[in-house]
């Protein structure tokens, strides 16, 4: 008689690079977090800090339909009431490239973007996304948080009493980075999703914070 099949733990881990090769490394099994550490250039940084200056709010999302690798994605309006800053068409560029690169290494066709000004946390709870994989950068502000494997009980998630009190224990995002998280619903990672969340900002300080999402 055969012996049952047993069903071993994948070892989860994360990755970081300097290039954006970096990122093609959500692919491998095993890794949920991808992150490019870049020198944001120092155009579009100025653009978000001027950006968040102003103080008026932004929450836009388009649906982007891509239906071949080589189609530019029509980010026409995007963020259009800020047209008039210094550095807003670079930003704009740097937009459509990091979308290009996203649906180049998914093969997406259909991509859910979504830009917005956050004075608060967005998700303040350690959380997984029911999600194949979604690209996170914040621009200006301080960056998204994340755990390691094994660093909270994913049973206890959305538990304030549950969550790392050691700050040591919390890893973060560089401001300018660009990440790839996997979902709980890319195939093959099911129960595996990056664990993250928002920060809180300090008292007057925003964040400009751009997402993709993998739709289809």
């Amino acid at each position: 008689m055969l012996a049952p099949s047993l069903k071993l733990r994948p070892i989860i881990y994360q990755v970081q690079g300097e290039t954006p090769q970096a990122l093609t490394r959500i692919l491998d099994d095993g890794v949920n977090l991808a992150v490019w550490r870049r020198k944001q250039p120092a155009h579009i940084a100025d653009f978000g800090s001027l950006l968040l200056s102003l103080n008026e709010p932004l929450a836009e999302s388009l649906v982007l339909e891509l239906p071949s690798d080589d189609t530019e994605p029509n980010l026409h309006g995007l963020a259009s009431g800020f047209s008039d800053l210094e550095g807003y068409e670079g930003f704009i560029a740097d937009v459509s490239w990091l979308v290009s690169a996203f649906t180049c290494l998914l093969g997406a066709k259909r991509v859910g973007l979504r830009l917005r000004v956050l004075d608060k946390a967005m998700c303040p709870r350690f959380h997984v996304d029911h999600v194949p994989v979604r690209l996170i950068t914040t621009y200006a502000g301080v960056g998204s948080q994340w755990l390691k494997e094994g660093a909270m009980d994913r049973r206890q998630l959305g538990k304030p009493e549950a969550e790392p009190k050691v700050d040591s224990m919390i890893q973060q995002i560089a401001s300018g980075d660009v990440a790839l998280l996997k979902g709980e619903k890319w195939h093959g990672n099911e129960g595996f999703g990056l664990i993250h969340r928002s920060p809180q900002p300090e008292p007057g300080e925003r964040r400009l914070i751009l997402t993709l999402d993998w739709l289809g």
